[in-house]
């Protein structure tokens, strides 16, 4: 089976940051299927649950931005395309958390679901930014 990396070449993450970033790549796209369920089905219950999916891929994105952000003060990986994209994935997901905190019909329509669309392709973009981050080749 063929690498990803060549041997003895690492990722620039660190195992926490990796699975701190794992969180919003997969909540995002999980409150995107639970809109579109909720738009099919017209149960409340899907729209609370994408809001519980979008808070708690908040609270890691803002976790990873901060992980990032600290990285790069302190100059041990570049990064910044990172930075930029999770700090992006953070604006659009908090205007999509105060979307879905409105009542009914109108948490998530048209604009809460593009809102999430928007969140879960920025959530994928920097999952692939951060795990394909080439780190140190060792010996």
């Amino acid at each position: 089976m063929p690498a990803a990396f060549p041997r003895g070449a690492t990722t620039a993450l660190h195992p926490i940051h990796s699975i701190l970033i794992a969180f919003p790549v997969a909540l995002f796209p999980g409150a995107l299927a639970a809109d579109v369920t909720y738009l099919n089905s017209s149960e409340i219950q899907w729209s609370n649950f994408a809001a519980w999916l979008i808070a708690g891929a908040l609270v890691f994105t803002g976790l990873s931005l901060a992980w990032t952000l600290v990285r790069i003060a302190m100059r041990r990986a570049g990064g910044r395309w990172l930075a930029a994209m999770l700090a992006g994935l953070f604006v659009f997901g908090l205007v999509n958390a105060f979307q879905h905190s409105h009542d009914g019909w109108s948490s998530v329509g048209t604009t809460g679901l593009a809102l999430s669309l928007i969140s879960t392709v920025l959530a994928l973009a920097a999952g692939w930014i951060a795990y394909t981050m080439p780190g140190k080749v060792r010996p």
